[in-house]
């Protein structure tokens, strides 16, 4: 796995939690046959996540019911935007 694509996915993310549940999740469907959204053939499945997720192809959603108490970069951005608008 690529040291550089970890470090810029958990500065996107924020919670290192959440980017490996976001990860391992597209790892495996991957792994089970689903088309990668980057063309680069060379990329193992956790590389390809992780470039995915970096180059801005896909995103992600907390479904889980305390999902508002995680803080991610996501939330954070969320929360500065409202705090604007409210201005």
């Amino acid at each position: 796995m690529n040291a550089e694509l970890v470090d810029e996915a958990g500065e996107l993310i924020g919670n290192p939690n959440v980017l490996v549940n976001i990860i391992s999740t597209r790892v495996r469907q991957l792994n089970q046959g689903d088309r990668p959204l980057l063309d680069d053939p060379l990329l193992g499945a956790a590389d390809m996540a992780l470039s995915e997720l970096v180059g801005d192809k896909m995103d992600y959603e907390l479904t889980d019911t305390i999902s508002s108490q995680i803080i991610t970069a996501k939330t954070k951005a969320k929360t500065k935007t409202k705090s604007k608008k409210k201005k």
